[in-house]
């Protein structure tokens, strides 16, 4: 306590404790004292406050105080630290000594906050370029478990480089926020931030990291169905820094002041930094040593898919699926909404309308497609149902606080929800998913996995709910610790049973709600979006920033998910989705049907050429996905990727590459790609197709010096055979040739390919 002396000198022992004071882990759920925040002072060091009315430079003898005050402690150091006067604080906290700094918070003082802001410390973790910040030594090991990276180990483990760091973090701690400010050269851009809508270029935006179920957002919606605490910073240079907040708490990111990152989020939390590197594409790889990357797609996946809500019956399946056929549209997948259940009970049929799902695949099989099938999370509270019942034997839900299961309304009505966070209630799941796979299932769609709730102002369940996550997620914890991670935890369980269930065939999965890391798991879109001009020009930007976080399998809903597609709209969208990563046509219940035959034969041409387009494609699609699960580059990137020093590309927002293609696409009402006001990246850009232009499908150029593999046209994936003969796509240099080391390595990698479909396809049933 302050204890006042003579005059106007006022001493105070403090211990030296962590950067902020807040709850932590340990047991008791989530309301146990954090590791490193012991009342007792570390290591015998003291530091001592001193105030004094007058400013005068007034000398307190550490002999003194040794011999007067402290003669029965076992002092190593001691520090001296002047204030201004000689004020009585209520609540100190001395929160990190870094070097010559001294940084506190004091609560209370004259009804404020008083901050002292310094540099974080650090140590080099992963690989050269990647740096660990913390509050204090304390703070860094009372961090919570990483569920960003794919083993926490490499985040909590140092490595031996001795480079030091460009730009330092500093931070603050406010009512036991931590703020962490990271000030970068003037020019700098800034991209990533996960699935957020709105511009390409994220300077002047603040985002919040909260999983909403966000149906017809906009263009200032500032929390979507996904968190990605991830920031990539391009500089002047052209020249790439990553940044990554590795919490799962909800957290501000704050780019309204130029060339600032400012973070905001529950104290306290590690601030990982990659870079700067020499590229965007430098940056986006080394994340991907520590995220992991895109899990490696079947081949099937890479077609178009087709889905509503909902197909009410296997025979309007088998209609819309033969439909296809029949008018040479070319389409891989159709999709089983939630009407496929009995009373939206998650893995049940409808006696009726699905009567036989085994048959139904079959003949989905025969016609050359894949059938998905969605579940949800809400488990619907009713004895005698299978998957409630042993969900309860097994003790598997999401708890209140008063350890009885929580239950709120979704589809089935009242609900229970599992606990995802725990070992045994992921088997429980991937074993339901193993037994569902035998219907004859090749995907599953996970949605409403925020998790979303009815009838609740939050639209999820409650704060307070109680995870009795394992301890190398960070144990027993309140549901806003885990509120961001549930979908992608899902997303793992339900991934994790595909395998069981075919261990032979690469599994498919697409999340709504996801994580930082989610890639490894599953794929995912862009949600609940409109049909309007504006959504078609926020689903490139939007996918690109999927990208841009490490996801590079996403796509939007092909058209608008809700509201009525107009045939120009409609077709416009599908020549520029038929491009993007992710190729999937959804709408909701209520609309006009929002097939590509929906809106008339010009439309339906429009479609068919953009979609045959993809299917020629696809070796060159699967090529970019194989590097991307291999080396963590991106399948879609923006324009700039070509010379991240332009700045003239920094803020394009209506073309994109595939690897070495550049894709001009309209996204306006008036005028076609041909009429677009094009900015091109320096160098020779060959224009080509095949033999398909048409103003409403984007216009395509490739880079000079380079070369793609593209296949013959086929109505779905199973129609090519690896003997089929591939086509080279090959834009000469300014040398008028081709680069001789470029061609060996592209050829080499078609071998490679071709040795990967043939025997590993085999074996995987791609």
């Amino acid at each position: 306590e302050m204890k006042p002396l003579s005059g106007s000198l006022s001493l105070s022992l403090l211990p030296i404790t962590s950067c902020c004071k807040g709850r932590g882990r340990g047991r008791g759920r989530g309301r146990g004292r954090r590791r490193g925040s012991s009342t007792s002072t570390s290591s015998g060091q003291v530091v001592l406050l001193w105030c004094s009315n007058s400013n005068s430079s007034s000398r307190v003898s550490t002999t003194w105080i040794r011999s007067s005050l402290f003669f029965n402690y076992s002092i190593h150091s001691i520090s001296i630290h002047h204030l201004p006067s000689p004020i009585f604080f209520r609540h100190r906290y001395i929160h990190c000594v870094s070097g010559e700094n001294l940084l506190f918070t004091m609560a209370e003082f004259e009804g404020k906050e008083v901050n002292i802001a310094g540099n974080m410390i650090y140590e080099p973790i992963l690989e050269e370029g990647v740096f660990r910040f913390d509050c204090s030594g304390s703070d860094r090991s009372a961090a919570f478990p990483s569920l960003s990276f794919t083993d926490t180990k490499l985040r909590d483990t140092p490595v031996m480089i001795h480079k030091v760091p460009v730009y330092l973090p500093t931070f603050k701690c406010v009512n036991e926020q931590q703020i962490v400010s990271i000030k970068l050269p003037i020019g700098t851009s800034f991209y990533g931030t996960g699935e957020v809508s709105g511009q390409l270029e994220r300077t002047g935006k603040r985002i919040f990291t909260w999983n909403t179920d966000a149906w017809g957002y906009g263009s200032g919606t500032t929390s979507l169905y996904q968190s990605h605490p991830w920031v990539l910073a391009v500089l002047p240079s052209g020249e790439a820094l990553g940044v990554l907040a590795d919490t799962t708490h909800r957290c501000e990111i704050d780019l309204r002041k130029e060339s600032t990152i400012q973070i905001l989020a529950p104290a306290s939390y590690p601030v990982i930094t990659f870079g700067p590197f020499a590229s965007p594409t430098a940056a986006l790889i080394s994340l991907s040593h520590a995220i992991g990357t895109v899990l490696m797609p079947p081949k099937w996946s890479l077609g178009y898919h087709q889905c509503r809500w909902s197909y009410d019956s296997a025979v309007r399946v088998l209609q819309v699926a033969k439909t296809f056929r029949k008018k040479g549209i070319p389409c891989d997948v159709v999709w089983m909404d939630i009407d496929y259940m009995d009373g939206f009970r998650c893995f049940t049929f409808d006696k009726e309308r699905f009567s036989n799902p085994q048959v139904l695949v079959n003949d989905l099989h025969l016609n050359g497609f894949k059938a998905i099938w969605m579940l949800d999370p809400g488990i619907k509270q009713e004895e005698g149902y299978f998957v409630y019942d042993s969900g309860s034997k097994n003790d598997v839900w999401v708890l209140k606080e008063d350890g009885k299961p929580y239950v709120g309304e979704v589809w089935p009505g009242a609900c229970v929800f599992p606990d995802f966070t725990q070992r045994k209630t992921r088997s429980w799941w991937a074993e339901l998913v193993k037994e569902f796979m035998s219907n004859g299932v090749d995907g599953i769609w996970n949605d409403m996995n925020e998790p979303a709730v009815f009838k609740t102002v939050t639209k999820t369940m409650p704060s307070s709910n109680i995870h009795r996550g394992d301890a190398e997620l960070g144990g027993c914890q309140n549901h806003l610790h885990y509120h961001n991670v549930y979908g992608m935890l899902m997303a793992r369980s339900t991934y994790e049973g595909m395998r069981l269930g075919k261990e032979n065939k690469r599994p498919f999965v697409l999340t709504r709600a996801g994580f930082i890391g989610s890639q490894r798991y599953a794929a995912t879109w862009t949600g609940d979006n409109l049909s309007n001009w504006e959504h078609l020009h926020m689903s490139l930007s939007m996918v690109l920033q999927l990208g841009l976080s490490g996801q590079a399998l996403s796509g939007p809903d092909i058209g608008g998910f809700a509201g009525n597609a107009t045939p120009k709209l409609f077709g416009r969208w599908m020549g520029m989705g038929a491009m993007f990563p992710f190729c999937r046509g959804h709408s909701e219940a209520g609309t006009v049907d929002h097939e590509p035959w929906s809106f008339g034969e010009e439309c339906e041409e429009v479609c068919r050429l953009a979609l045959l387009r993809r299917y020629r494609l696809i070796p060159h699609i699967y090529t970019l996905f194989y590097m991307a699960h291999t080396k963590g580059t991106p399948v879609a990137a923006p324009t700039f990727f070509t010379d991240p020093k332009d700045p003239r590309l920094r803020k394009v927002e209506n073309s994109f590459l595939l690897g070495p293609v550049l894709i001009h696409a309209s996204t306006v009402p008036v005028g076609g790609s041909d009429q677009l006001q094009q900015v091109f990246p320096r160098g020779i850009w060959l224009r080509f197709d095949f033999d398909d232009a048409h103003p409403d499908l984007p216009t395509l150029y490739l880079q000079g010096g380079s070369m793609i593999p593209v296949g013959p046209p086929i109505q779905h994936v199973g129609e090519a055979n690896p003997t089929d003969d591939l086509s080279l796509i090959m834009a000469l240099n300014e040398e008028g040739n081709s680069c001789s080391q470029e061609l060996c390595n592209i050829l080499s990698l078609i071998v490679q390919l071709f040795y990967h479909l043939l025997v590993v396809g085999t074996v995987h049933q791609l």
